[in-house]
C-alpha cells in the first residue's frame, strides 16, 4: 500500500491533535471486532526467523547518544516460535535496529505475509518499530506506516497509545499477538525488491521524542510515512529500552526444493497412473 493509499485510509490524520480515544481510523486491540492481530498459536504459521543478520543497538537515551546502550535480551531470543513472554525478547534501544532472516524465503501469497511480535504487556503500552524488507540483504524497503497518535503532548515512558490510531507499526498489539504485513502493499516500489522471495526482515524502533534533543543537536523524531511526527512512549532509559523483539512469523514462504520435486514426483505417477488405466 503506497502513499495514497494510505492517505484515504487515514483520512483523520490531519486531526490527529483532537482525535479521541478509541476513534482512530485503524484496527482495534487484539481480540475486539475488526482486529488484525493474530495469535502466536495461530496455525497460520508455517516457519519463523531463523537467523540474525545483523543487530545495532541504539542508546537507552537518545538525548544522550554516546551513555549506555540497550543490553536486554540476546539477538538470538528474536528467532524461533514468538513465546509470547516478557523476557524471552531482545530489546533494540531508541533507534536501534535487527536484521532477521529466514531458511526459506518470505513471498507475496494471499492476505498477510508474515506478522511481528513484541512485549508489549497491556493493549495501550506499545513501543514501536518500523518495518522494512529486502530481497538481497542490501536494499531495503520499508512498509507505508500512519500514526494518529495526537503530538501536542508527549506521551510518557509508561503512556498509553491507541491501537486505532497504528497502521503498520509492528508492536501495534499486545505480547503473544502478531501485527501482520502484506507484502502485496510493496509490489512495484522498486525493481530491487522481488516481493516473492523476501529474504531478510529489519525491526527499526521508533524513537518516540517528539521534540528535539539538546544533548543530541543531530536528532530529528520518526516520522510516519505521510510525514507526520510518531509520539511513542518516551523516555525509557533502561536496559530495556525500545522496542522489544519476541519473534518473526511466517505465514507465505517459498517451498522447500525438496517439497517442489516431491509434488511433481506426486503429479507425474498420478498421470501415469491415469495412462495406465487407459491402456
Amino acid at each position: 500500500m503506497r502513499l495514497a493509499t494510505v492517505a484515504l485510509l487515514s483520512c483523520a490524520v490531519c486531526a490527529a491533535s483532537v482525535t479521541p480515544a478509541g476513534a482512530g481510523s485503524f484496527a482495534p486491540a487484539a481480540g475486539l471486532p475488526g482486529s488484525t492481530a493474530i495469535d502466536k498459536d495461530d496455525p497460520a504459521f508455517v516457519a519463523w526467523a531463523t537467523g540474525v543478520d545483523s543487530i545495532t543497538r541504539g542508546p537507552v537515551d537518545i538525548n544522550d547518544p554516546t551513555g549506555a546502550l540497550a543490553s536486554f535480551g540476546t539477538p538470538s531470543l528474536a528467532l524461533g516460535p514468538a513465546v509470547g513472554d516478557s523476557f524471552d525478547v531482545v530489546s533494540l534501544g531508541d533507534g536501534g535496529q535487527i536484521t532477521l532472516t529466514f531458511d526459506n524465503p518470505i513471498t507475496n501469497g494471499t492476505g498477510a505475509d508474515f506478522a511481528v511480535f513484541e512485549n508489549g504487556f497491556s493493549d495501550t503500552f506499545l513501543e514501536l518499530a518500523f518495518v522494512e524488507v529486502s530481497s538481497n540483504g542490501s536494499d531495503f524497503f520499508r512498509f507505508d506506516a500512519v500514526s494518529e497518535t495526537p503530538t501536542d503532548v508527549q506521551v510518557g515512558g509508561f503512556g498509553a497509545l491507541d491501537p486505532t490510531n497504528l497502521y503498520n507499526f509492528a508492536s501495534k498489539y499486545r505480547q503473544g499477538f502478531g501485527t501482520p504485513f502484506d507484502l502485496e502493499e510493496l509490489v512495484g516500489v522498486s525493481s530491487l525488491l522481488d516481493t516473492d522471495s523476501v529474504t531478510h526482515v529489519r525491526l527499526v524502533d521508533v524513537v518516540g521524542r517528539i521534540d528535539s534533543a539538546p544533548g543530541n543537536p543531530s536528532y530529528t523524531p520518526s516520522l510516519d510515512s505521510l510525514g507526520n511526527i510518531v509520539n511513542d512512549p518516551y523516555a525509557t532509559p533502561f536496559s530495556s529500552s525500545g522496542a522489544d523483539i519476541d519473534a518473526v512469523g511466517v505465514i507465505n514462504a517459498v517451498p522447500e526444493p525438496r517439497t517442489i520435486l516431491l509434488a511433481l514426483l506426486g503429479l507425474s505417477a498420478v498421470h501415469f497412473a491415469r495412462r495406465t488405466r487407459r491402456s
